[in-house]
């Protein structure tokens, strides 16, 4: 172990709960798979819990971080007292992917010139963190939404000596293709084509950011039944979209577009019979990236030897693509895979 119990644990002793541990590591020579590669690729994780409990790593969405994982509706609903992921016996690891957080990404200073990261970077990034940097050789569980479920869908096959349990959420192993990639490429390109944009040397923000975000936001997100209960009239409509429009973002262009970029090779339908550990495939029936009337996720999860498929039905108060990102949905199903799975380190 690189860190002593203490420091790992973030325990509070004056409080007598856990909180999270904020860390940097600095992985030296990082090779991208594309052949670019940076002297020392930060890689920023928190920690949370018993050092000595069973180890978790969770893994964020596109355009946001580990902090997300950590907010009420995911953290507040798994890590405390009596919940799933007690943090009195679990170990929770959940770090900034490349390109994002406080991890090195482009908008760091290389802006275009940071090396052009995949998925396949990303999960061998958090590998590195967890073997080199933590000293673990197997996990109780990985659970991610949407990127991070794809990343859950990696991790379940490159490594499936390492998994007891598998929880991909929001996300399928199928190659990204359709409207799902599709709404991406524009995302992109209506960045590249703007000549605010300057081909990544931009000194403000180029609009098109802020218009793309709100655009692909409101295509990919929000649910069918709740964005129609929220904007019965169009003055309900128009005021959801100003408000969007309005709202403060820190986001970065050259950041937006890598992490979208870094989708477009994706595909972990190849070896889902080699999967050893436990997969719940969860996902809301209003996920409008991976509607229902596709069928594919029962089509992959018929591959998985020990795979069981939940499906969040759709209603007024879910939340489209975002529904997994709140735990009440699913940690009764989450509860009960972990009761019914031994666990030996």
């Amino acid at each position: 172990m690189n860190l002593s119990a203490t420091d790992r644990s973030g325990f509070s002793r004056e409080h007598g709960i856990y909180q999270p541990v904020q860390r940097d590591w600095m992985i030296p020579q990082f090779r991208f798979q594309d052949g670019q590669s940076l002297a020392d690729l930060r890689l920023h994780f928190a920690t949370l819990g018993n050092p000595a409990g069973a180890p978790v790593l969770v893994l964020h969405g596109t355009l946001q971080s580990g902090a997300a994982m950590l907010g009420p509706q995911f953290g507040g609903e798994l890590f405390g007292p009596g919940q799933p992921l007690d943090a009195r016996s679990h170990f929770i690891i959940v770090p900034d992917a490349i390109g994002t957080g406080l991890s090195s990404k482009p908008s760091d200073g290389l802006r275009t010139h940071f090396p052009h990261y995949n998925y396949s970077d990303m999960v061998r990034a958090q590998y590195l963190l967890v073997t080199e940097y933590l000293g673990l050789s197997r996990l109780r569980l990985v659970i991610g939404n949407s990127m991070g479920g794809m990343h859950t869908w990696m991790w379940a096959q490159q490594y499936p000596e390492m998994l007891n349990i598998a929880v991909p959420m929001a996300a399928l192993p199928t190659p990204m293709a359709g409207r799902n990639w599709m709404l991406r490429r524009m995302f992109c390109e209506s960045i590249l084509q703007d000549p605010a944009w300057q081909g990544g040397n931009y000194t403000e923000q180029p609009p098109s950011l802020r218009l793309a975000s709100t655009f692909f936001a409101l295509a990919t997100n929000g649910g069918d039944l709740a964005l129609q209960h929220q904007a019965p009239t169009r003055q309900q409509a128009d005021a959801i979209i100003d408000a969007r429009l309005a709202a403060p973002t820190t986001a970065d262009a050259n950041d937006a577009i890598y992490q979208w970029q870094a989708s477009s090779s994706y595909d972990a339908s190849q070896r889902l019979e080699s999967i050893r550990a436990k997969v719940l495939a969860i996902l809301s029936d209003d996920d409008e990236r991976y509607p229902a009337s596709l069928g594919l996720l029962e089509a992959a999860i018929a591959r998985v030897a020990h795979g069981r498929a939940l499906r969040i039905p759709a209603s007024a108060a879910t939340a489209g693509h975002a529904t997994t990102g709140q735990a009440r949905w699913w940690k009764a199903a989450l509860k009960q895979l972990l009761d019914e799975v031994p666990w030996a380190a």
